[in-house]
């Protein structure tokens, strides 16, 4: 039973991990203007992952320094994520 719930909790983690690795890559296109945000589709999944990931990055904004062009909660949240699901998780469930 354990078992399963550890599997569940990894699978979630890890499309948590691969949502955020398309956002954080596509904001560079975006910005480096690769990508048009103004075509239909990107602009289409654009607006979906920012409404996915805007939940975990607002409170991890709120406890960071202000830094205004370069925003490090994107950073941060990907740094948790893989921390929960490479050391934390593993350790709980006794894997480790």
């Amino acid at each position: 039973m354990l078992i399963a719930i550890y599997q569940v909790l990894q699978l979630v983690l890890g499309a948590v991990f691969f949502i955020m690795i398309v956002h954080i890559i596509m904001s560079w296109l975006i910005n480096f203007n690769v990508l048009n945000a103004r075509q239909e589709f990107v602009g289409a999944i654009w607006t979906g992952l920012n409404r996915l990931l805007e939940p975990v990055y607002q409170p991890i904004r709120g406890i960071l320094p202000d830094t205004r062009p370069l925003d490090l909660a994107p950073l941060v949240a990907f740094l948790i994520v893989i921390a929960l699901r490479d050391i934390i998780l593993p350790t709980a469930f006794g894997l480790r």
